[in-house]
Formats: structure tokens, sequence, C-alpha cells
């Protein structure tokens, strides 16, 4: 076996984005804001997965403190976009747990 084990910082790094992912409402989010043309409001997302706004809310925050979506200020709104560099990492990340060598181990 030529996989090398992955060190603890990679490790809690990974481990955070596995859990990010756990729910499904965070996972249609995502689907949402990979599929959409521009940034979406939280009332737009509300309205697109059917969950309430708190949830939503919640939800968000916790995608954007893995670096999966970005915020941004407009006026008095905040706007959800992908982060698609972040979320490309995620299937290198599910490779180098499973032990796959052409997995990336950079994590930012």
């Amino acid at each position: 076996m030529n996989a090398q084990l992955i060190d603890r910082s990679t490790a809690e790094s990974y481990a955070t984005w596995f859990k990010a992912l756990s729910d499904p409402t965070r996972v249609q989010i995502l689907n949402l804001l990979a599929l959409a043309q521009e940034a979406m409001s939280v009332g737009e997302i509300v309205e697109k997965v059917g969950v309430g706004q708190s949830t939503v809310s919640h939800h968000l925050k916790l995608l954007a403190d893995v670096r999966f979506v970005f915020r941004e200020r407009r006026g008095t709104s905040i706007l959800y976009s992908i982060n698609v560099a972040c979320v490309a990492c995620f299937p290198s990340a599910a490779d180098a747990v499973m032990g796959r060598p052409s997995a990336a181990r950079d994590v930012d």
C-alpha cells in the first residue's frame, strides 16, 4: 500500500466538509446554487427548496463556514453563490479518505 495516512489537520478539514454535506437540505441548497446563473437571496432559496427562512439561513451559515458558499452584501440583501473552487476539492477529499493516491491533499 503506497497511500499515506492523512495528517490530523487535513482530516479535521475533510470531516467538516463531510459534516456540512450530511444534511439533505444543505445538499439541495448547494445543488441549487451550483445550477444558478447568479447569486441568490435567502428568499429565493427558500422558495426553491421549500423550507423555512430560518432553516435556510442556518444551513447557509454552515455552508459558508466551510467555504462551500460565498456571501455578498448588496444593499440590504445578502446574496449567496457557490464557491466552485472549494466544492471542486470535495471529490479529492473523498479520494484521499479512500486511500486513492491521485487525490489532492491541499486544503485551505
